[in-house]
């Protein structure tokens, strides 16, 4: 009897010393540089917005964290990197609505949904519709009566087939019953030229890629998403005011996921300094100057908003027929 309960001393011990040494790996994290990819090329918005949260995460955690850049391959390149990094919260990917978008046009080597953890979000992009100064029409409801006035012979900008800016036309398209002939780019950058350049009449973009050609008279913004104006664009009315209510567009939700299976006591201490460093007076200038809204969610409700957008991006593209360029 003393032999058993000696052993059973020993083997509660080890447990207790087991549970210790989890508890000190999970109090610990991290103890070495965060790796977070950026599916876009420097200079980016994303690339942009990456930057300042990565500062921030590496002022709050107490190690560096790293901003890696792997563009190419529609994004899955760095999507398919960070699903087969080990799931040890050291590896992160940094999202935007193209990594919904793309996989429902494009096989993708990854399950959107099921091989990643969603940790939250730190950032959106309103979609802002921007047209040439030659446009005769200062308003959103002039430009709708123009556009109607002359089916398909107004040209915009997108970053490619299927991408949001793409499948906000589409929206905007069947809410007004306006056509219009679209001219798909390899990227936003190369559309913002040749609108301003007046070879294309208009595109739907993000504020951070026109808010400083609109503030310089290079270009007309008629309105913008979301629920109030934009404090980089105060000018601007929301698509409410505009005449046109329940356009929302596809706006862009900046956000950070890791591997599935990535403990959840990691997940949870990401998001709480996540939106710990979006709360900085600071940082929600940064953002706010590069044309980006502040915002913050738990990884509950992000998870929610991919499954979401999934479902209604998925809806949209079907109806439209919407095939990749």
């Amino acid at each position: 009897m003393k032999v058993f309960n000696a052993m059973m001393r020993v083997v509660a011990v080890c447990v207790l010393m087991g549970l210790a040494g989890a508890a000190a790996a999970q109090q610990a994290y991290p103890n070495r540089p965060v790796r977070l990819i950026s599916p876009n090329a420097p200079g980016g918005s994303t690339t942009l917005l990456g930057r300042i949260i990565a500062q921030k995460l590496t002022e709050r955690l107490g190690q560096q964290v790293i901003l890696e850049n792997r563009a190419g391959g529609n994004g899955f390149i760095a999507g398919e990197a960070v699903a087969k990094s080990p799931p040890d919260g050291y590896t992160l990917l940094i999202i935007t609505n193209t990594h919904l978008i793309t996989p429902l046009l494009i096989p993708a080597p990854y399950d959107t949904v099921k091989d990643f953890a969603p940790v939250g979000q730190f950032a959106r992009n309103e979609t802002i519709l921007v047209v040439h100064p030659s446009v005769p029409a200062n308003s959103l409801q002039e430009f709708i009566a123009l556009a109607k006035s002359k089916p398909g012979q107004l040209n915009y900008a997108s970053s490619g087939g299927g991408s949001p800016l793409h499948l906000s036309t589409v929206l905007f398209e069947r809410m007004t019953g306006v056509t219009m002939q679209h001219i798909p780019y390899k990227g936003g950058g190369p559309g913002v030229i040749d609108l301003i350049g007046g070879q294309v009449q208009l595109s739907f973009q993000t504020p951070i890629a026109v808010t400083g050609h609109v503030k310089a008279g290079r270009l007309k913004a008629l309105a913008i998403t979301g629920k109030q104006r934009s404090p980089g664009l105060p000018q601007v009315p929301i698509f409410i005011e505009a005449g046109l209510p329940g356009f929302d567009g596809i706006s862009s939700a900046q956000g950070i996921i890791a591997p599935v299976g990535t403990p959840r006591e990691i997940i949870n201490k990401l998001a709480a300094e996540i939106a710990n460093v979006v709360a900085m007076p600071d940082t929600k200038e940064k953002l706010i100057d590069q044309g980006a809204e502040p915002f913050t969610s738990t990884p509950e409700q992000f998870a929610a908003t991919i499954k979401t957008d999934i479902a209604r991006f998925a809806k949209l593209i079907k109806e439209a027929n919407i095939k990749i360029d």
